[in-house]
C-alpha cells in the first residue's frame, strides 16, 4: 500500500504518500492532487510498505478518522475549532493524514466539487465572500471582524468560515455569506426591486423584413433571451403571494442577491453599540483600513469548462463561449444575459458600446467611399499636375523655409505630398463633413430610443438614480463631526463642518491644480512646436548647396516637412501618454480632497476634471495644426517669429498643398497609437498580472483550488472601471467627429478598434476580473451630455477645417471668379496662389552673422515665390493683401455660416422627427402601469373578502391557514426608510 486515495466531486483524485515530505505552511493534500484517475504518477519510483507498516498505517488512519468524525459531523464553530485544534497539534505525516481525512470525510458527506458556489451543506448559496489574513498583532482588526460578523448575523445573514488551513496559501480566511429568503424579501422591498407578477401578453410585432439576412449574426435564443418576458412591479414583502414565485431559492437571480447583500454589508456597523459611534460602518471602510483584504460575489463556475455540478449555473461559461471570444466578433451581444449576470450598469455600457460600433459601420462606409473618390480622381488633380510639371513647378523657385540653413527650392520637389493631400482634400471632404454632422445627431437620437427600450425591458423606467446613491462615501463619513436633519428621512445625519473659507480654499486648490496641469500640457505643445521649427532646419541642412537644384529629400518620398511632422507627432503622442498616466492619479487625489458626499457626486466631479484634461491633452496638438499653423507667418523680409526675432525660430508655414495632410498625419498617429496602446494595456497587462499572481496555483491541480480562492486571485474591477471605459470611448468619439474632415478613414479605424474593444472588455470581465457587484443605471449618465457637447462642437471645428485648413475654398473662388479664360477649371491655380518677392529687398541685418550672407543667398536669383495673396514688389500696395485674399476670406466665413446653419437645422429637425421613446415602448409602459394598478386592486379586494369571511366564521369554524407564515424579525439596515 503506497498511496491512499479519495475521490472529490466525482472526477478528481486526491493522492497521498506516507513517505513524502510535508510542508506545514500549506495544506497537506494540496501537494498531491491529480486530475486524472490514475493511481501512480509517471517517473516516480515505486516503493512498498512492509506489512507491519501497512497495518500500523491503516490502524492509525482508522483511529484518525474516528477522532475526526464527530467534529466533521457538524459545521458549528465549536466543533470546527476543536477539529482545527487537533490538527494543529499534529506534525509531519500525522498532520498531513489528518487534513486529508478531514477533507475526504467532507467530500464523502456532501459529494460537492470545489467549483461549487454553495455552503458545505450543498443547499445554501454563497452570495458574497469576505477574505482576510489573520494578523496576530492586529487585535483591533480581529475585534472589528468579530463585531461586524456578529452584526451581519443579527440582520439575518448566514455565515460560514473556511479556516486558513484549508486555503491554498495556508494564510487566508474566507467568510462565506448567504442571504436567506426572509432577508432577500425584506431588502427587495427596501430597494424596490422589480419582480414579475404576470406574463407579458402584448404580442411582439418587431419582425423586420428579410430578417433571414441577419441569421449568421444571431446567437441562440436561449442565450439572447435567458428569461421569459414578464410584467413587473416593485416587490412588496407583505404581498409576496401577488408575485410569480415558483421557487424562493431561485426567484431572485444572483445579481440581485449580491446587490442586496452588498447593500447590507455597506451599512452594517463594525463597532459595539455601547461605543456610541454608530456611523462607523460599511465594508468599504473595513477594506480601506485592512480589516478585510477583499469582498466580492462569486462567479458561478469556471469559464472555460461547464460545471458538472447540476446545482451550479453556467452563465459565465455561456458568456465566455458566445460573447468573450474574438471569433464571435460578428455576432450580436447577449445583452440580456450580460444584464442578468453583471447587472444593469455594466449591461448599459455594453449596449451603448455595441450600438456605437454599429453606427460607426455607416460612417466608415461613407468615409471609405469619400477616400475611394479621392483615389479615383487622383489623375484629375490639375493643381498637382502643375506642381509636378517640369514646365510649371520645375521653374518656380520658392523662398527659403528657414533663415539659416534652408536654401531656395523648386516647387516640384513637393510633388508627392501634393498628390497625397488630394486623397483627403477634395470635394468629398465637404460632403463627409456635412454627413458626419448629421450622423452624430442620428447616433444620439437613435441611442435615446434604444436606451428607452432597454429601460423598459430591464425594469428601469421608474428607476431613481438616488436609490443607488443613498450610501455616503466612507471617506466623507470619517470627516464628519456635526449632525444635521435630513429633509428626506427626517433623521439626523453626519455632515462636514467646514466654513465657507475652507470650502473656497479647497475649491481654489483643486481647480488651480487642474489649470496648472492644463498649462503644463500647453507648455509641452509649445515645446513640440519649437522642436518642429528647429528640426526642420536640421532636415533641410542635408539639401545641396546649389540653390537651383531640386530639394534633397530623406529617401525617395519623404521630404523634410513630412519627416518633421511624423517625428513631432510621435514625440507628442509619448508626451500625451506620460501626462495622461500622471494626471489620472492627480485627478483622483484632488477629487478625494474635495470629499464628495456620494458616489454619484464623486463620479461627476472626477468626470469633469478628467475629461477637461484629456480634451486638452489629446486634442491640443490637432487644434494647433488645424487652426494655427501657417496662419501667422508673415512674408519674406517681415516674417513672424515664435519668441521674437532673437529666437530665430520662424513660425511654420504650410506646404503648398496645404496643412490638411499634416493634420491627417497628426490625427492618425495620436488616434491609432492611443487605440493600440489602450488594447495592449487592457488585454495584456491584466493577463500578465493574473498569470503572475496565479503561478502558485498552477503547481496544484484545480481539484482543491476552490471557487472562492480562484476569484480571490483575480483582479478587482473597481468602482471606476466603467468610468475609464467610458472615458476612452468618448475621447475616441471626439477624434472621429472633431477632426473627421481631415481624415475620412477615422471612423473605419474606430470601427476596427471597437470590434476588438467589445471582445477584450468582455474577456476581461469574464476571465480576468472578479465578479462586480451588480448595480443599476438607467442611462450612460453624464457622458450623454458630454457627447452632445462634442457633437455641437464638431460641426464648428469641421466647418473651420474645410474653410481654413483645407484649400477647398480658395480653389472654388479661383475657379468661379478668377480664372483668366472664364472657363471653370483649375488651370493656372498654382501660379495664381503664389505671390512674388524681390530678393534684393531683404536687408543685410537678416544675415546670421554680420558681414556674412545667408546660406541660401545667390545673386543669380532675383525673385522667389511664397504662399500668400499679396501684391508684388514695385506695386503701390506692395506686399499688402490683394482683393482676392479678401474675397477668399469672405467666402470662408460665408461657408462656415452656411454649413453650420444647414447642419444645425438638419440636426434639430432630425431630433424633432425622432421621438426619444418608441411608440410601442410607450404603449407597453402604459399597459404595465395599468395592469399593476388593476392587479393590486383585485388583490386587495380578494384579500379583504377573505378577511371578512374569516371574521364571520363561527367559533367552531375551521379557517384556512394564512397565505404565508410569519417571517422572523431581523434588524433592517436602511437609510431610505
Amino acid at each position: 500500500m503506497h498511496r491512499i486515495t479519495g475521490r472529490a466531486g466525482g472526477d478528481n483524485l486526491i493522492e497521498m504518500s506516507p513517505t513524502e515530505s510535508f510542508n506545514d505552511d500549506i495544506n497537506g493534500y494540496n501537494q498531491h492532487v491529480s486530475s486524472s484517475t490514475g493511481s501512480f504518477q509517471q517517473g516516480q519510483s515505486a516503493s512498498f510498505l512492509t506489512p507491519d507498516v501497512c497495518v500500523e498505517t491503516c490502524e492509525s488512519l482508522s483511529a484518525s478518522l474516528a477522532s475526526l468524525a464527530s467534529s466533521d459531523h457538524s459545521d458549528s464553530p465549536q466543533f470546527e475549532a476543536q477539529t482545527l485544534e487537533r490538527i494543529s497539534a499534529l506534525t509531519g505525516l500525522s498532520r498531513k493524514r489528518a487534513l486529508f481525512l478531514k477533507f475526504r470525510s467532507r467530500i464523502d458527506k456532501q459529494q460537492q466539487s470545489k467549483d461549487s458556489v454553495f455552503f458545505r451543506d450543498g443547499l445554501r448559496r454563497i452570495d458574497f465572500v469576505l477574505s482576510y489574513v489573520d494578523d496576530k498583532a492586529g487585535e483591533r482588526k480581529q475585534e472589528r471582524r468579530r463585531v461586524y460578523e456578529a452584526n451581519l448575523a443579527k440582520v439575518g445573514l448566514e455565515l460560514e468560515t473556511e479556516d486558513k488551513s484549508e486555503s491554498e496559501d495556508g494564510k487566508t480566511y474566507f467568510v462565506k455569506i448567504h442571504a436567506p429568503w426572509e432577508v432577500l424579501a425584506t431588502y427587495a422591498d427596501v430597494l424596490k426591486i422589480k419582480v414579475p407578477f404576470k406574463v407579458n401578453d402584448i404580442p411582439d410585432n418587431t419582425e423586420m423584413p428579410m430578417n433571414w439576412l441577419s441569421t449568421p449574426f444571431r446567437l441562440p435564443e436561449t442565450i439572447m433571451h435567458p428569461e421569459p418576458d414578464f410584467f413587473t412591479a416593485p416587490f412588496d414583502k407583505s404581498k409576496s403571494d401577488f408575485f410569480l414565485i415558483d421557487d424562493k431559492e431561485t426567484f431572485f437571480p444572483p445579481s440581485n442577491r449580491n446587490r442586496i447583500v452588498y447593500y447590507i454589508l455597506s451599512r452594517c456597523s463594525y463597532l459595539r453599540e455601547e461605543c456610541g459611534d454608530k456611523d462607523k460602518k460599511g465594508i468599504k471602510r473595513l477594506l480601506n483600513n485592512g480589516t478585510y483584504t477583499a469582498a466580492f460575489p462569486l462567479h458561478d463556475c469556471r469559464y472555460w469548462k461547464k460545471s458538472r455540478d447540476t446545482h451550479c449555473e453556467s452563465e459565465r461559461y455561456s458568456l465566455y463561449k458566445h460573447w468573450a471570444r474574438f471569433l464571435f466578433f460578428f455576432k450580436e451581444q447577449p445583452l440580456n444575459l450580460v444584464r442578468k449576470y453583471y447587472g444593469e450598469k455594466i449591461g448599459i455600457y455594453f449596449a451603448w458600446l455595441g450600438f456605437y460600433t454599429e453606427m460607426l459601420l455607416f460612417a466608415a462606409i461613407v468615409g471609405t467611399i469619400c477616400f475611394v473618390y479621392g483615389v479615383l480622381t487622383y489623375d484629375e488633380n490639375e493643381w498637382s499636375k502643375e506642381i509636378c510639371s517640369g514646365e510649371i513647378g520645375g521653374k518656380i523657385v520658392m523662398c527659403p523655409l528657414c533663415d539659416k540653413k534652408c536654401g531656395f527650392w523648386k516647387l516640384n520637389s513637393t510633388c508627392n505630398s501634393s498628390w497625397q493631400s488630394h486623397l483627403f482634400d477634395n470635394v468629398g471632404t465637404v460632403f463627409f463633413a456635412i454627413f458626419m454632422g448629421i450622423w452624430v445627431t442620428l447616433f444620439l437620437e437613435l441611442w435615446k430610443r434604444r436606451q428607452a427600450r432597454l429601460e423598459y425591458e430591464w425594469d428601469l423606467v421608474d428607476f431613481e438614480e438616488e436609490q443607488q446613491q443613498l450610501q455616503l462615501r466612507p471617506e466623507y463619513e470619517t470627516k464628519c463631526s456635526n449632525r444635521k436633519l435630513n429633509r428626506i428621512t427626517q433623521e439626523p445625519e453626519w455632515v462636514l463642518s467646514r466654513t465657507a473659507t475652507d470650502l473656497l480654499a479647497k475649491l481654489f486648490l483643486c481647480w488651480a491644480t487642474v489649470i496648472l496641469w492644463i498649462s503644463l500640457i500647453i507648455a509641452c505643445i509649445i515645446g513640440v512646436i519649437a522642436y518642429r521649427l528647429a528640426v526642420y532646419a536640421a532636415f533641410a541642412s542635408i539639401m545641396k548647396d546649389n540653390p537651383t537644384s531640386h530639394l534633397q529629400v530623406v529617401g525617395p518620398y519623404i521630404t523634410p516637412q513630412l519627416a518633421t511632422s511624423v517625428t513631432a507627432s510621435c514625440i507628442n503622442f509619448v508626451i500625451i501618454m506620460i501626462l495622461n498616466l500622471m494626471y489620472e492619479r492627480v485627478a483622483v487625489w484632488i477629487t478625494d480632497m474635495e470629499i464628495p458626499k456620494t458616489h454619484l457626486e464623486y463620479e461627476n466631479k472626477l468626470t469633469v476634471k478628467m475629461f477637461l484634461f484629456q480634451f486638452v491633452n489629446y486634442y491640443s496638438s490637432c487644434f494647433y495644426v488645424a487652426f494655427f499653423k501657417g496662419k501667422f507667418v508673415g512674408y519674406p523680409g517681415n516674417y513672424a517669429y515664435m519668441f521674437g526675432r532673437w529666437s530665430k525660430l520662424r513660425n511654420e508655414e504650410c506646404d503648398p498643398g496645404g496643412c490638411l495632410i499634416e493634420l491627417t498625419t497628426q490625427l492618425v498617429i495620436v488616434m491609432t497609437g492611443k487605440q493600440v496602446w489602450g488594447n495592449i494595456q487592457e488585454a495584456l497587462v491584466p493577463w500578465l498580472m493574473n498569470w503572475w499572481g496565479s503561478r502558485k496555483a498552477r503547481k496544484h491541480p484545480e481539484s482543491i483550488y476552490s471557487r472562492w480562492e480562484q476569484d480571490n486571485d483575480l483582479q478587482s474591477f473597481g468602482q471606476l472601471g466603467l468610468f475609464y471605459e467610458y472615458l476612452e470611448m468618448v475621447i475616441q468619439f471626439g477624434f472621429i467627429t472633431l477632426f473627421v474632415a481631415s481624415f475620412p478613414l477615422a471612423p473605419l479605424l474606430a470601427l476596427i478598434n471597437n470590434i476588438i474593444e467589445v471582445r477584450v472588455d468582455a474577456w476581461k470581465l469574464t476571465t480576468q476580473y472578479r465578479r462586480p457587484v451588480a448595480a443599476k443605471a438607467h442611462s450612460i449618465g453624464a457622458w450623454e451630455e458630454i457627447l452632445s457637447g462634442i457633437a455641437v462642437l464638431s460641426v464648428v471645428t469641421n466647418a473651420f477645417i474645410v474653410a481654413f485648413t483645407s484649400d477647398m475654398i480658395p480653389r472654388l473662388v479661383y475657379m468661379y471668379a478668377y480664372h483668366p479664360d472664364g472657363e471653370m477649371n483649375m488651370k493656372g491655380y498654382i501660379n495664381n496662389s503664389l505671390s512674388m518677392f524681390n530678393i534684393s529687398a531683404i536687408p543685410v541685418a537678416n544675415s546670421p552673422e554680420e558681414g556674412e550672407n545667408p546660406a541660401w543667398f545667390n545673386s543669380s536669383i532675383t525673385t522667389c515665390r511664397y504662399r500668400d495673396f499679396r501684391y508684388p514688389s514695385g506695386h503701390e500696395k506692395q506686399y499688402s493683401h490683394t482683393m482676392q485674399f479678401w474675397h477668399i476670406l469672405a467666402a470662408k466665413l460665408a461657408f462656415i455660416i452656411i454649413m453650420e446653419h444647414v447642419v444645425f437645422m438638419v440636426k434639430f429637425f432630425v431630433a424633432w422627427m425622432i421621438p426619444d421613446v418608441p411608440s410601442d415602448v410607450r404603449a407597453r409602459v402604459k399597459r404595465e402601469r395599468y395592469l399593476v394598478q388593476e392587479y393590486l386592486h383585485n388583490y386587495e379586494v380578494d384579500k379583504l373578502k377573505k378577511q371578512l369571511t374569516h371574521n364571520n366564521c363561527s367559533n367552531d369554524c375551521t379557517c384556512p391557514p394564512m397565505i404565508y407564515p410569519t417571517l422572523s424579525k431581523h434588524e433592517v439596515l436602511s437609510e431610505c426608510l
